[in-house]
């Protein structure tokens, strides 16, 4: 079973290993190299605990299996564990960004790496639709090429999402 909860500074070094394995899985081969170089198992880190607040964990078996952070109507970043892919995890992981996001916007967007073919099909099966590319602008000013791709969100979620929290 999956538990979602809002990460605490506790999950930040189980984030920080989730994000790190999972970047490089799906990320290696299609971003600059100079990216490729900043993002050390120190940097994800760092950013792990600057934005904790902005995240929720997957919880399987006690274990951190994933987590997701929203920022606005972002939904900024989806990451499982190797250990947890295959099991449903993403599938809670992203309905929880959703619902996050729709409790003040009706539509929500996230940037996919334009090789991430994986994530790509996985946003598709869930409804959301490539709207094209754009160059991303990750930290540092280091120019990605992204594809953007966009949910509307049920009206009822976004009226009724607010009331959860």
């Amino acid at each position: 079973m999956v538990e979602i909860r809002p990460a605490t500074v506790a999950d930040v070094p189980a984030v920080a290993r989730v994000w790190h394995s999972g970047w490089a899985d799906g990320h290696l081969g299609h971003v600059p190299d100079e990216l490729v170089r900043a993002r050390t198992p120190e940097s994800f880190a760092q950013r792990a605990a600057d934005l904790v607040a902005r995240t929720a964990v997957a919880v399987v078996d006690g274990e951190v299996a994933g987590f997701v952070m929203v920022e606005g109507d972002e939904v900024e970043q989806v990451y499982v564990s190797a250990d947890h892919r295959g099991a449903g995890v993403a599938d809670v992981l992203l309905a929880e960004a959703e619902r996050r996001v729709a409790a003040h916007h009706d539509t929500a967007w996230l940037a996919v790496v334009a090789g991430n073919t994986r994530a790509r099909r996985f946003y598709e099966r869930h409804g959301w639709t490539d709207s094209g590319p754009f160059v991303h602008q990750a930290p540092g000013g280091i120019a990605v090429p992204a594809h953007r791709y966009v949910k509307r969100l049920p009206e009822a979620v976004s009226r009724n999402a607010g009331e959860d929290q």
